[in-house]
């Protein structure tokens, strides 16, 4: 299972890893924590119109780490690369809404930490393709 182990890969299990758990946040605690822990601005958060809104999205997010994962047991870490670089256009979403309807520091912070991923993902870094 882990015989293409190498330490380049440690960074794509622990966002995989993380990506999978965090997104269970409006199932384990509340949808207001997850709204808030985002960045949404409190009246967004506190909106119990949003909640189920949440919990759909946390759903198909825990289904890109899950997904992470198989590909990486199954050894196609140029696959994650691509699902890595892919998400180049949630940095974009996420900067966008979070600047709209975030709190403040929201926007710079969804947007950078997704935005470093999608390069990690567009250079190869697990894959070792190009570095």
């Amino acid at each position: 299972m882990f015989q293409h182990f190498t330490p380049r890969h440690i960074p794509p299990l622990l966002l995989s890893t993380a990506i999978t758990i965090g997104s269970f946040t409006p199932f384990t605690r509340d949808p207001e924590y997850a709204l808030r822990l985002f960045g949404f601005a409190d009246p967004i958060a506190g909106n119990r119109a949003a909640w189920p809104l949440v919990k759909v999205m946390s759903a198909r997010v825990s289904t890109i780490g899950t997904a992470l994962w198989v590909m990486y047991l199954g050894g196609h870490v140029e696959a994650m690369d691509i699902l890595f670089a892919s998400m180049g256009w949630m940095a974009l979403v996420d900067g966008v809404v979070c600047a709209k309807d975030g709190k403040p520091g929201s926007t710079s912070f969804r947007a950078a930490s997704t935005g470093v991923v999608a390069l990690w993902g567009l250079l190869g870094m697990t894959s070792g393709k190009y570095f």
